[in-house]
This record gives structure tokens, sequence and C-alpha cells, in this order.
């Protein structure tokens, strides 16, 4: 059976949860064959294995750390060169997306970004986008070379399907590009206890109806009584209600969770585009003919302060 190269988004050895979604889509087409990079690519052989890779190639040296993007790049050629996969699989992040363009450039193949599905072709993969703030619906495939296709977070199911996860060191000589960008300093981010944006199962984001920073509060509770992420639109992060990193749309991040709700949000194209792929959208905003509600799955016509606490004392109760 053909082999699919899945590059593993990992840190310090633990597999994040794009990098499964990857292996359930990889086994639709072929056998997956990870690629783990930098420290502790050795260690998630077993969480790998456990999800369907056949086999785990690994490399860790002090360039993943110390410059940006092209040793991960090197690398990625060179398993590419010692596979001959079908196709390459991406997780749609800022950084995999830099990695998965450049790769494609130099084995002189297609891409296609920012996946919502996957499916066997008769004539290679076929992915599913959504295209015009996710007006349209497409299924697209690479006509040229081997196919690089990135895929956003919660497009798949998590899947257990114990392989072999045979661990294979992958031989990598690194370009003199590979020094070009080098990295001088780094913050931990500041943890909050939620999930990542991007990645969460489960969004809750506000917008200019929250009316203040001090409001936002009511959002925030209402995330942790889902153990969600919290979002904000651009109206809202613009008047600093809320820091840019979790700014919801065109110009922020994509997300594409189970389940999105979106309270005081008039629901602008710009918005739009980034959480239209969800799968269940929720709305609550005062104006019942706010462009938001042309695209929900359920809305709610009435005051965020009124709904939004008594939706979030209704789940406590529930769960408690």
């Amino acid at each position: 059976m053909a082999e699919v190269l899945v590059y593993v988004d990992h840190v310090d050895g633990a597999v994040r949860k794009p990098t499964l979604e990857l292996l359930t889509l990889a086994r639709r087409i072929g056998e997956p064959v990870a690629v783990a990079l930098g420290s502790g690519a050795a260690n998630t052989a077993a969480a790998l294995a456990e999800h369907g890779a056949v086999k785990v190639l690994t490399h860790d040296a002090a360039e993943y750390a110390d410059y940006l993007v092209v040793p991960k790049v090197d690398a990625l050629q060179a398993a590419y060169e010692a596979v001959s996969p079908v196709a390459v699989l991406v997780p749609s992040s800022a950084e995999a997306k830099e990695i998965a363009a450049r790769l494609a450039v130099r084995i002189g193949s297609g891409i296609i970004t920012d996946a919502t599905d996957l499916e066997a072709g008769d004539e290679g993969p076929v992915a599913t986008q959504s295209a015009f703030a996710a007006s349209f619906t497409t299924k697209s495939r690479v006509a040229k070379g081997t196919p690089v296709i990135t895929v956003k977070p919660n497009s798949a199911a998590v899947e257990a399907a114990p392989a072999a996860g045979a661990v294979e060191a992958l031989a990598v000589v690194f370009s003199e590009k590979a020094t070009g960008t080098k990295v001088t300093a780094r913050t931990p981010r500041e943890s909050t206890g939620r999930p990542e944006l991007t990645e969460a199962a489960i969004v809750v984001s506000g917008g200019r109806g929250v009316n203040g920073a001090e409001n936002f509060s009511i959002i925030e509770n209402l995330a942790d009584s889902l153990g969600a992420a919290v979002g904000a639109s651009r109206a809202a992060v613009d008047a600093g209600w809320y820091p840019h990193t979790n700014q919801v749309g065109q110009t922020g991040k994509s997300v594409s969770p189970q389940l999105y709700i979106a309270s005081g949000i008039s629901g602008a194209i710009q918005h739009r585009a980034g959480m239209q792929t969800s799968k269940t959208i929720v709305a609550i905003n005062k104006d019942a003919e706010a462009p938001i509600f042309d695209l929900v799955d359920y809305g709610v016509v009435g005051d965020l302060f009124d709904v939004v606490p008594q939706l979030t004392e209704e789940i406590k109760t529930r769960k408690g």
C-alpha cells in the first residue's frame, strides 16, 4: 500500500491533537509514515503508533530550535526523498503552512491549504476546502507532482488504529539557508488553562455587544463551564477589550470547532471567514436582523447580558 508522509506537530514529545487527526485522514489514502523533528521526537512514537503510524522517522538537532523554518523544510524534504509518498499532510498552523509551501516549491508539486476533509480519488487524493468566506465548498486535487496538503484542526475525529510505529532515524543534511534566520529570544506564552483557540472543540467568542473589557468575564465564564477556548471579534480586539491573539476572523485566527458560540457579534464577512466551517454555530444577539443569523444552526434573539449568564448557570447545574 502507498505511504503518506505526515508532519508531526509536537511539544517536547507530546503530540498535539491536529497531528492525530492527520493520521486518521492519512489512513484513507495510504499507510501513514510520521516525521517527528526536534527535542523529544523519539518520544512521539507510542502515540503515533497508537493512531496508525506504520513508521516514525525521527531526527533531533539544535538547528530546529535555533533557526526558523528552513531546517524543518530540509528534514521534510529528506523524508520525502526517502519515502516517495503519494501525499504529504501537514497541520494548518502558521509555521507548518510555511513549511508546506516551501516543500511544495522544492519538489515541484502543487499545494492545497486549509483542507477540511480528505478522500481517495482515482487520480490522487481529493481535498475539501471552503472558499469565499465559506460561502462555497470546493473539492480539489493536485494536478502536478506529489500533493502537499495542509489540514485545518478539528477536520476529522481522532481514531485509534494501532500500527507498528517502527522508529527509524532520518538522515538530514541541512542546506546553507538553514541557518539564515536565527531565533534570538523566546517568551513562554502565558497559560490561561483553556484549550488552544485553533484546536479547541468548543469556542465561545464575544464581539462589540460585550461593550467593554470588564464584561468579557461573562464570555470567559461560559467558556470555562464548557471547557472551551475564548475568541473575540475584530471590533472587540481593536477596541482593546481582548488580546489580538484571540481574534477570530480573516485577519485573525481561523477556527473550525465542533461548537462555536458567538455572543454580541454581528457577523461581518471578515469574522465569518474565520469561523464559518464550525460544525455547529450558535449566535446570541439582540438584533434579530444581524447577519450572523444567516449562517447559524441555532439563534437566540436576546441581550447577551441576560442570556449568557443563564446559559452558564444551566450548564453548571447539568454538569453538577
